[in-house]
């Protein structure tokens, strides 16, 4: 029994028996009769002494923050994950890069024989959403180690020290619990850069990091991996070879990936037959591992309000729109005017960007989504890792097709070529600041270049959009006749399919001459 349970078992029995002789006083026991008044006095001054004792103990002041106590371990940061390599769908070369770091753990002797040093710091970097924190903590069930979570902004406090004390703590349970894997997400909440300008409680926190890495011992299997989304924040002595030792990209994945990523989220779905995984991934460009599973659990969602029994393409289509463009808008008023401007606007889109070959068009709607009051579903039927200036340009004239559409039709144009623009001119300007695709030459321009030679870098990029939007404004005039056919079923079907936009322009190829 602790000293806190036995103070407290003392203090109930002096308080009970005090209880019992001042009651005597009044009203007296045969039983209590030969008890001396001294003794009752001890009795009372006895109880009286617990009370004190019990009050001190349990109301001790607090003198600092509650941040500054003692933390205690939760089952969240100390754990040893179930997860291996085989829940990590896509990103060999990422396993196999790690495999290394895998073996050390797991048979030290040899490299130590050798003269090797395990990598004391692994830093994923990449797009959000690509699988990082999965990889580490497969890393960690891989090798049975104990794997320490945290997260950047856990380190960050108004109270000086708090930050630095920690990292310490974290890096005593790692030694503690050895071998360890430290994953700290989204470390750019505490690695940023430091100037001469501050000296903060970030930068102590950085500083106490800094130490903590330097400062294992051989003997001890600790190490941390991070993540972040912007690698340019951090600061370089994070990021030099004893700290950090690897970079790994974690990039959104390409075709193959994408299809391994569905197959593992809808391994435990009931599919129909008629489901093609790899279709799915060819729909599904640009998309990271977390939006695949967002799909692939929406379309599951979409099934059972469907009330079927088995997940069909329809639902997996369903999925990736309302991943993409948004929450389907049900009942819009939207006015007749104002859905003739959005079937024409979307027409154009999907005119230029079929006959420039930018993408396949999968689907045209003018359903509003979202915020958007229609869309045109495209992805480029491979992966594409280079692309031309010319290609460049048929992407900026497709973006510029709903705009150049507008103008053509209705000799006006609307704010729904917002989005369009944005992208548009983005493109434009990474023409001109980045690849060297522009009359300036082969330069890249960093902010500082940018914001003294603003007036040229914007002429520069009005001149790559105007080329853009001529082209698509000529390509519609050349077919006007499919442009206004498209809106047509628009306005009548709100949907059209990539095969039934085939038949349509079908329809206007120019029959071969043959003999009469």
């Amino acid at each position: 029994m602790n000293r806190k349970k036995l103070s407290f078992l003392l203090l109930v029995i002096g308080l009970v028996v005090s209880t019992i002789l001042i009651y005597d006083l009044y009203y007296p026991s045969p039983s209590l009769k030969e008890m001396k008044l001294g003794d009752r006095i001890t009795v009372w001054i006895l109880t009286i002494g617990f009370l004190i004792y019990y009050i001190k103990t349990h109301s001790k002041p607090q003198l600092v923050p509650s941040v500054l106590s003692n933390e205690k371990d939760n089952s969240r940061d100390r754990d040893k994950p179930s997860i291996s390599f085989k829940d990590v769908a896509g990103l060999e070369e990422i396993k196999e890069e790690l495999q290394e770091t895998i073996d050390f753990i797991n048979n030290s002797n040899k490299y130590r024989r050798m003269g090797a040093k395990i990598p004391k710091g692994i830093l994923f970097y990449g797009p959000p959403g690509t699988g990082k924190t999965l990889l580490a903590k497969a890393v960690a069930g891989e090798t049975s180690s104990t794997f320490l979570y945290a997260s950047g902004s856990e380190f960050v406090e108004k109270y000086v020290g708090v930050g630095a004390k920690r990292v310490r703590t974290l890096f005593e349970k790692a030694k503690k619990d050895s071998p360890s894997i430290i994953f700290i997400d989204e470390i750019d909440a505490i690695g940023t850069k430091r100037n001469l300008e501050s000296n903060n409680e970030k930068d102590q926190t950085l500083n106490q990091l800094l130490v903590e890495m330097d400062g294992f011992n051989t003997d001890e299997t600790v190490i941390i991996i991070g993540a972040t989304n912007r690698l340019d924040l951090l600061d370089e002595a994070l990021l030099r070879p004893g700290r950090f030792d690897r970079h790994i990209f974690v990039g959104n994945p390409n075709m193959k990936a994408r299809e391994q990523i569905l197959k593992v989220h809808t391994k435990n779905k009931p599919l129909d037959k008629s489901i093609d995984i790899e279709d799915i991934a060819k729909k599904t460009h640009g998309l990271s591992g977390a939006d695949l599973a967002n799909i692939a659990n929406e379309a599951a969602i979409i099934a059972v309000r469907n009330n079927n029994n088995k997940i069909h393409l329809e639902h997996f289509d369903a999925a990736i729109e309302r991943v993409l463009a948004g929450l389907e808008v049900k009942n819009p008023t939207v006015l007749l005017k104002e859905k003739k401007t959005v079937a024409i606007h979307e027409a154009g889109h999907a005119i230029v960007s079929k006959i420039l070959k930018t993408d396949m068009v999968q689907k045209i709607s003018i359903i509003p989504r979202g915020q958007a009051l229609g869309y045109v579903l495209k992805f480029p039927d491979e992966d594409r890792y280079l692309l031309t200036k010319q290609e460049l340009m048929n992407k900026i004239s497709g973006l510029l097709a709903g705009r150049a559409a507008e103008q053509l039709i209705f000799d006006e144009v609307t704010t729904g070529a917002k989005d369009d623009l944005d992208k548009a001119t983005h493109i434009a300007k990474e023409m001109v600041c980045s690849y060297g695709m522009s009359s300036l030459g082969p330069m890249a321009l960093d902010e500082h270049h940018i914001r003294h030679s603003y007036d040229m870098i914007r002429k520069e990029i009005k001149d790559i959009l105007d080329r853009g939007y001529r082209e698509a404004t000529k390509i519609l005039k050349e077919n006007k006749d499919i442009l206004n056919h498209i809106a047509d079923t628009l306005l009548e079907k709100e949907t059209i399919n990539s095969d039934e936009l085939d038949d349509i322009f079908k329809l206007y190829e120019k029959p071969m001459d043959c003999a009469t």
